[in-house]
């Protein structure tokens, strides 16, 4: 597994500045990354208000690592434990001994994004708990089986990696988090109802004019001036699909006209409707159409003749 650098997550900085030994990473998509280090040495390490989350599963090793949680210390629990590790929160370590671990980094964005998506919550009510040395066999499992085993680089392999991804952070907010009252905020919600037309038309116009590069929730959200919860809501109320899928029906639209006029290449087409490699436009495109963007435009050509 090649290499990608990660900088701006605090605690891959962190482990990067030390010089531990880096021997995966990559950027899963809505901007969740994941890094994969080994260390043995003795040394002590601290995390100091990471404005993202971390999940962490000692892959093998990590007996000796200890946590310092003001005047106490958490032992280790070894191979297959999992920490997870909230934004804002510090954390304190006495590294000690061989170990191989995971991290899943999480930008507060995507966690927002998925507590709206996953428990119909405002963001905003939603905290994710301070875990140490826990053990849960389906997060151990899908990093295992579905994450650890893949090229996280190789395009091919790219969408599963992405979806791995995905639902652990779907796990994590449906089982590490904490709500407070959030009645209030959905009888808000429900008497907002949907989006204004106007507002729909500008997050339209936005999406045409943008299909060639990445877009998150939020980046619509703003062009709609509403928050991302109640874009994503208001958008799917509206509509009748979420924001996400509006966009990837525009771009496989999109790329339906390019395939039709055959003026690109595929990898150009790939490129023009926002897709990170030709693999992963082509996996898309069928999944939305049945069909392989080539056999599409085949299909497209084959066009009967007028009689005369």
């Amino acid at each position: 597994m090649s290499s990608t650098d990660l900088r701006g997550f605090t605690v891959y900085d962190c482990l990067r500045n030390a010089g531990v030994p880096l021997r995966a990473s990559a950027r899963f998509g809505d901007g969740i990354a994941a890094a994969l280090w080994e260390r043995n040495e003795t040394a002590r390490t601290e995390y100091a208000e990471p404005e993202h989350h971390t999940l962490s599963l000692y892959v093998e090793g990590g007996d000796e690592i200890r946590r310092r949680r003001g005047t106490s210390v958490i032992g280790g629990a070894g191979t297959g434990s999992l920490c997870v590790m909230p934004s804002g929160v510090t954390t304190d370590w006495d590294v000690s001994g061989p170990v191989r671990m995971f991290h899943l980094y999480v930008p507060r964005r995507a966690f927002d994004r998925i507590a709206v998506e996953a428990l119909d919550a405002d963001p905003a009510s939603v905290t994710l708990r301070d875990a140490t040395y826990f053990h849960d066999r389906y997060l151990e499992t899908v990093i295992r089986a579905a994450v650890l085993p893949l090229d996280w680089n190789e395009p091919a392999d790219r969408l599963a990696v992405s979806h791995a991804g995905q639902m652990l952070l779907a796990y994590l907010a449906s089982r590490y988090t904490e709500r407070g009252e959030t009645g209030a905020v959905r009888r808000a919600l429900a008497a907002r109802g949907g989006i204004a037309p106007a507002a729909l038309r500008r997050v339209a116009e936005f999406v045409e004019a943008n299909l060639d590069r990445p877009l998150a929730v939020g980046d619509l959200a703003m062009v709609a001036g509403l928050s991302t919860f109640h874009f994503a809501r208001g958008f799917k109320q509206s509509t009748g699909e979420s924001p996400h899928g509006f966009v990837l029906r525009r771009r496989i639209e999109h790329a339906k006209a390019l395939l039709a006029a055959e003026r690109a290449s595929l990898a150009d087409i790939a490129l023009a409707c926002g897709f990170s490699s030709q693999s992963h436009f082509t996996a898309r495109f069928r999944e939305l159409t049945g069909l392989t963007p080539r056999r599409y435009a085949l299909a497209s050509s084959a066009t009967p003749e007028t009689p005369g």
